[in-house]
C-alpha cells in the first residue's frame, strides 16, 4: 500500500506516525546525561520526515531499511556539528561516537563498565584506537562554571561553584615577594641560623631532626630558630623586634 500511496498526504502522515517509535528507539541509543532524550527524539523525528520525503518506493527497498540509516546519520551529524565543546576533526568525532555507543551497549549487556580490551574486541579496533576515541570523547562536553565545586562540607562551600575557584589569589606570589624582601637579611644571617631556618621552613623538619643534622642539641636548635626569627622581624619592622646578638 505504501509503495503506491506514499506521496499521498494522508499516507505520508500515517507513515510518519507509524515509524515515530522507530525514531525514538534510535534516538535512545545516543541518550546521555548531557543531551536530553526529547532533544534527540526531535532530531530523529525530523530525520524521519526527511526520510519519508526522500523515499522512492519504486526502487523496491523497504522503508525501514531506508529510514534507519537516514535517522542515524542525522543523529550523528547532530553530535558532530552542534554538541562538541571544542573542534575535533570528523574522523575523530566518528571514532568517539562509536566508542561511546559501544561503552553504553556493553554496559547494558554486562552490567559493568567495559575495559579498553572489551571495547576494542566489540568494535574490531586495536586498543590504541579505542584510547584515542575515549580521549576525544573527553572533549565532547564542557562543564558549566556554575556547577557545584564541592569545596567543603559547610553550606557556603556546598553553594560554591567552579567559577568561585577561578581567579583566586595565589599565596605563592606573596611568598616570593616576602622571600625577595628578606634575601638581604638571610644573606647576613650566621650560617647555623640560616641552615636551621631552611631545614625548618623549606624541609618541614622537626627541631629534633634539625639537631641531628646539625650535630647539636634540640635546645640549641630552638635558640637558633628564635634568633633567626628575631633577625627577620627586625628586617621587616625594626621597631617591633628586640635586639639580637
Amino acid at each position: 500500500m505504501w509503495r503506491r500511496r506514499v506521496h499521498d498526504p494522508a499516507a505520508r502522515d500515517e507513515l510518519i506516525r507509524r515509524h515515530l517509535p522507530l525514531a525514538r528507539r534510535l534516538a535512545a541509543r545516543y541518550r546521555n546525561r548531557h543531551e536530553p532524550l526529547e532533544d534527540l527524539v526531535q532530531v530523529a523525528s525530523l530525520a524521519l520526515v526527511k526520510a519519508v520525503e526522500r523515499f522512492e518506493p519504486e526502487r523496491g527497498r523497504p522503508f525501514v531499511a531506508f529510514a534507519a540509516p537516514t535517522i542515524l546519520g542525522e543523529l550523528k551529524r547532530h553530535f558532530r556539528d552542534t554538541s562538541w565543546a571544542v573542534h575535533v576533526n570528523r574522523g575523530t568525532l566518528e571514532l568517539a561516537l562509536r566508542v561511546q555507543a559501544a561503552v553504553e551497549e556493553l554496559s547494558r549487556e554486562t552490567g559493568r563498565s567495559p575495559s579498553v580490551a572489551d571495547i576494542a574486541l566489540h568494535l574490531g579496533l586495536d586498543s590504541e584506537r579505542v584510547l584515542e576515541g575515549i580521549e576525544a570523547a573527553g572533549a565532547h562536553y564542557a562543564d558549566s562554571l556554575d556547577v557545584p565545586a564541592q569545596l567543603g562540607d559547610d553550606d557556603d562551600a556546598r553553594a560554591a561553584t567552579m567559577l568561585d575557584r577561578l581567579g583566586a589569589e595565589d599565596d605563592g606570589y606573596e611568598a616570593v615577594e616576602v622571600e625577595s624582601s628578606l634575601a638581604p637579611a638571610l644573606a647576613r644571617m650566621p650560617y647555623e641560623e640560616r641552615r636551621a631556618l631552611a631545614l625548618r621552613l623549606e624541609e618541614g623538619l622537626k627541631q629534633s631532626e634539625i639537631a641531628t643534622i646539625l650535630g647539636c642539641s634540640q635546645m640549641h636548635v630552638s635558640r637558633l630558630l628564635r634568633r633567626a626569627g628575631e633577625r627577620l622581624r627586625a628586617e621587616l619592622d625594626p621597631e617591633l623586634a628586640p635586639g639580637v646578638d
